[in-house]
């Protein structure tokens, strides 16, 4: 090796040794890194995910170290948060859809029941199979939000349209409106609910080929709420509905009683002050009848008097006159005149 004195030895300027160090160095943020990589097997990145958290959480770290978990893992737990949120905006945009519809804040309610119903049913059925729980399979929650609420839409509809009066029939009483609608409306809620399990079933046995990891665990979880939400819905929906209407039934007939028993007192009140009033004019002509009564009377002469004057005033007909030979009214007091003069000299001519 060339130096300034002349060419000198490797050995004679520096010790060498063979070492393993590291072939890459990445950074982040300035801080150095290093990256451990896995492939889980299918359907397995949940459970994987878990497990290499539990071992992180049990080793112990040298002062100014730290892991953590990323890739897919992250990206899933993101997906996962987000789900969340659409599922809950979805059951908040169906709830105000239904209070739209029915003009009841209460009865959407009963109606929203059969969503945690669905979700049991689904988590049941994943657990039988043993399918973890994944983007796919949340999917399939959301699908069953839409999915689930129709069919007791349907039957909390018919039951109000048996309860109000129609031209065909009058209204039905709250019991009969329940114990009709559920009859009328069982078969078409298991037409639907059966048709569509059953078109899932090939896609539940994973027999779509290479899509299998995707929708294997939607069909699973949408066959499994869709069996315990039909049930319940039959069931457990009825009977909520019966007891929501029912005591606001019992609170409008409260109301109406204290509304009656108040006219009735104001009803009460009012007749015994035109009781009162009637008494009172029924009294007053008979004072002023006494009064009158101590007059003194009139002598004969005054109402001969009197007699006299009224029999010497001419009577005065209201009837109309009419013309004998036209039939025409007049329009003017000189016709009148003239058409009265011919009338009474006519029945002079007739007697001469």
């Amino acid at each position: 090796m060339p130096t300034a004195t002349g060419p000198k030895k490797l050995q004679d300027l520096a010790k060498v040794d063979r070492t393993k160090v590291v072939q890459q160095v990445t950074t982040s943020n300035g801080e150095r890194i290093a990256t451990v990589t896995l492939t889980p097997d299918e359907n397995m990145l949940g459970k994987v995910s878990k497990e290499v958290t539990t071992k992180l959480d049990s080793v112990d770290l040298p002062e100014g170290a730290s892991a953590e978990i990323g890739g897919a893992a992250t990206e899933q737990a993101d997906s996962f948060n987000q789900l969340y949120l659409a599922l809950l905006a979805a059951v908040a945009i169906v709830y105000v859809i239904m209070v739209a519809t029915f003009k009841s804040l209460i009865q959407p309610l009963v109606l929203l029941v059969s969503i945690p119903f669905a979700a049991t049913g689904a988590v049941g059925l994943l657990l039988i199979s043993g399918i973890p729980l994944g983007l796919p399979s949340l999917i399939g929650m959301l699908m069953l939000v839409g999915i689930v609420v129709t069919n007791a839409i349907v039957l909390i509809d018919l039951i109000n349209q048996y309860r109000q009066p129609s031209a065909e029939r009058a209204a039905m009483s709250l019991e009969d409106a329940i114990t009709h609608g559920a009859r009328q409306r069982l078969r078409p809620i298991l037409m639907t609910a059966l048709a569509t399990i059953f078109a899932l079933i090939p896609m539940g046995l994973g027999l779509t080929g290479q899509s299998g990891f995707i929708s294997q665990p939607l069909a699973v979880v949408v066959i499994g709420g869709l069996v315990t939400s039909t049930l319940l819905t039959l069931i457990l929906v009825p009977v909520l509905y019966r007891l929501v209407e029912s005591r606001k039934e019992k609170r409008a007939a409260r109301r109406a009683n204290r509304k009656h028993s108040s006219q009735q007192q104001t009803d009460s009140a009012d007749l015994a002050l035109a009781m009162n009033s009637a008494t009172a004019k029924i009294t007053a002509p008979a004072s002023e009848s006494t009064v009158q009564g101590e007059k003194p009377e009139k002598s004969e002469t005054d109402l001969t008097d009197k007699v006299e004057s009224k029999t010497s005033k001419a009577p005065v007909s209201n009837d109309p006159v009419v013309h004998p030979m036209t039939g025409q009214i007049p329009s003017t007091r000189r016709e009148r005149r003239t058409i009265e003069e011919m009338i009474n000299k006519s029945p002079k001519a007739s007697e001469d």
